[in-house]
């Protein structure tokens, strides 16, 4: 039994289903190269620069930027950022503003990452373990930001209870809220030469520039076998006369 040629597919059709892959294809690895290069860029924003740079309240900054501020730790409010995994192990991240002035938007500091004892931790202990001196200071770090959210279930900040409050990816406007009280917008990451901090280890991004360039040239292999495939079964149907 054989099709009639009408409920057969066009001969042209696997050519375009084709060559929109192989576009595809292409387009994935110049999407992963601009990564790679904005992740190059980064890493060299981060290795750059030997000092640390006064800031004062609105002055302009880049990612990375190496800062230091002075004031005094509105020790009383912090926050912890929870579900924060290292080497296995899950924690947070302590979060302390920074007081520059009184009429000044806050700086919040993340002074590191510190392990959670349990599902249920008590955070009395905790209180004490994060404990920070209320005279003033002068904090190092560089520019960085909250974590980006992953999947969150319910409120950022649960309502009520004690300092400090634990969060679960927060935005700026949450932690505002509860501050009552502005925020500069960006993050001063401690650095890890400065006191008063726990463990510190800030690197731009887990997946480097290189794996990205890896990625583009996966993409690109698969593209050019599709269209090398494409190119000799033209070529065979053109030598078998169809």
């Amino acid at each position: 039994m054989t099709l009639d040629n009408k409920n057969s597919l066009p001969r042209w059709l696997p050519f375009v289903v084709g060559g929109v892959l192989v576009l595809q294809f292409a387009g994935l690895g110049v999407w992963q190269i601009s990564r790679g290069l904005g992740k190059l860029e980064a890493r060299q924003e981060y290795e750059a620069g030997s000092g640390f740079a006064n800031y004062y309240s609105g002055a302009e900054v880049r990612p990375y930027q190496r800062l230091k501020a002075s004031g005094h730790y509105d020790a009383a409010r912090q926050f912890l950022l929870d579900n924060i995994i290292l080497d296995s192990r899950y924690g947070f991240y302590v979060l302390t503003p920074l007081v520059l002035a009184d009429d000044e938007p806050l700086l919040i500091v993340n002074r590191g990452w510190i392990q959670k004892d349990g599902v249920n931790p008590d955070m009395a202990a905790v209180a004490e373990r994060i404990a920070v001196g209320a005279g003033r200071v002068t904090v190092r770090g560089r520019v960085g930001s909250l974590p980006r959210p992953g999947m969150r279930m319910g409120e950022a900040i649960a309502a009520g209870g004690d300092w400090p409050l634990v969060a679960v990816y927060p935005q700026r406007e949450d932690l505002e809220a509860r501050l009552g009280r502005q925020i500069q917008p960006f993050v001063l990451l401690m650095d890890p030469d400065d006191g008063d901090g726990f463990m510190r280890h800030w690197v731009p991004s887990e997946m480097g520039p290189s794996k990205h360039f890896a990625y583009a040239f996966q993409w690109f292999a698969m593209g050019a076998v599709l269209a090398g495939l494409l190119v000799w079964h033209s070529s065979r149907r053109e030598r078998a006369g169809e």
